[in-house]
């Protein structure tokens, strides 16, 4: 009995994982496609398809070094129960879900950051909390969206210069080449993203012994990439309008200047372990690309809104975490009479 028990809580936190990753390809699709579709480089279709595809391939091109960073640098792997797994992943598929409703491009590896939190707060305390890791991680997650912010800054100066002079058909270029552009920045969104998941996934099997060190299977990997390719496949259209169109109006240029510098930040943190908000990252090269261009043009209020998201979206989540764990003990309590 124990044994089933085991499994299907297994089971239910790799179907919630699985989950989980559709709706970050489902939230963060804007992140990928919308300057491609605000340039007019490719017709909304055929970009979530291109993106779609390259987000499944991204996490078997790039190793797991992000799966590692969450299943252990976060909290106390022990304390990871298959309940602790589902209720920080529950909330973070409500979180994401609700800033989609609203169109707010917020961070899904912050709710899932948050989420995971409360629950091992909740469950075992604080003493179980990884500050080391937790502090590098959140440092990584405020230090991106600035690296963003100035890459997007520099790589459109040094663009800007180098197509003085020229006539305009190198918008046609820049617009055919972000066909490059939008790939890099599809591939480095899965290897960094779906990894996510993948460290939740195998902190459960660990806890409940169907592994026995910290490695990530390939049925794992391959059960995590494929709901976040089919996830951007189905794109969120309102996501999409507020990272392409509202904070700074997109040329080809800027376009492939914001993928760009967006992929490069991106993939370096997948390689190195860093799991960084691929909301920020891309948000903040658009308006580094942006004041580049004019500051003055630069949409600062809806900036605004995605740096509020930004700074509630762990502590919302954590506690949204916490009250499902707590509501789920005192149920069990009066199911089985208080023993």
């Amino acid at each position: 009995m124990e044994l089933n028990s085991a499994f299907f809580l297994a089971a239910a936190v790799v179907i919630l994982a699985v989950t989980f990753n559709f709706t970050n390809g489902f939230h963060d699709a804007a992140n990928v496609v919308a300057t491609l579709i605000s340039t007019r480089a490719f017709e909304p279709e055929t970009a979530l398809v291109m993106a779609a595809i390259a987000e499944f391939i991204g996490p078997f091109l790039f190793g797991t070094a992000v799966a590692a960073t969450i299943g252990k640098g976060i909290v106390d792997p022990t304390a990871v129960t298959a309940l602790v797994a589902l209720v920080g992943l529950s909330a973070a598929i409500i979180w994401n879900l609700a800033t989609w409703y609203f169109g707010l491009p917020s961070s899904s590896s912050h709710a899932l950051v948050g989420g995971l939190v409360g629950g091992v707060v909740a469950a075992s305390g604080f003493s179980h909390l990884n500050y080391h890791g937790l502090i590098t991680i959140v440092i990584v997650l405020i230090t991106s969206p600035l690296l963003g912010l100035v890459a997007g800054y520099i790589f459109q100066k040094i663009l800007t210069y180098l197509s003085r002079g020229l006539t305009p058909k190198a918008g046609e270029i820049y617009k055919k080449s972000q066909l490059f552009s939008g790939l890099g920045l599809a591939l480095s969104h899965g290897a960094n993203d779906a990894q996510k998941a993948m460290g939740i996934i195998v902190m459960t099997l660990l806890s409940q012994g169907y592994l026995t060190t910290f490695h990530v299977p390939f049925w794992v990997m391959f059960l995590c990439a494929i709901p976040m390719g089919l996830g951007t496949m189905f794109g969120g259209w309102r996501i999409i309008k507020t990272v392409g169109n509202k904070i700074f109006k997109l040329r080809p240029i800027n376009g492939f200047s914001a993928q760009m510098s967006s992929a490069a930040v991106i993939m370096g943190a997948a390689i190195l372990g860093g799991p960084v908000s691929t909301t920020h990252v891309v948000s903040s090269s658009i308006a580094g690309v942006g004041c580049a261009e004019r500051i003055k043009a630069v949409r600062w209020e809806t900036a605004g809104n995605i740096l509020a998201a930004w700074v509630i979206t762990i502590p919302a989540s954590a506690l949204v975490s916490a009250v499902m764990y707590w509501c789920i003990q005192v149920i069990i309590k009066i199911v089985t009479g208080g023993n």
